[in-house]
């Protein structure tokens, strides 16, 4: 059997390691910066927000519905919020998406 100068030529050849573990590399180093840094960085403020609740302040939940805290007592997982006159509802924490002014218009930045 005669193995043609091709087929002999590149069996002989044996690429670096680090050449072909690049592309797989920079994909990584690009996803970090543009996907897991900043939905760390969302994690850690809602954390914020959330753990910075106290009465009277308005907020929004995940489901849309807005309302003003009447009870948040720190180190529980859960809230009390007025929705309406009268009518008061407890809120898991890590559904309150937004905490806004007292006149519940403009979103705050805490």
């Amino acid at each position: 059997m005669i193995i043609s100068p091709a087929y002999a030529q590149a069996a002989g050849e044996t690429g670096n390691i680090f050449s072909a573990l690049l592309p797989f590399l920079l994909i990584f180093v690009v996803f970090y910066f543009l996907l897991i840094r900043p939905q760390q960085k969302r994690a850690k403020a809602h954390q914020a927000l959330v753990h910075s609740l106290k009465k009277g302040d308005v907020v929004v939940t995940s489901g849309g519905i807005k309302g003003k805290v009447v009870k948040a007592i720190e180190g529980e997982e859960s809230v009390e919020v007025e929705i309406a006159s009268g009518v008061r509802v407890d809120i898991l924490r890590h559904f309150i998406t937004e905490c806004r002014d007292k006149d519940g218009k403009t979103p705050l930045s805490k």
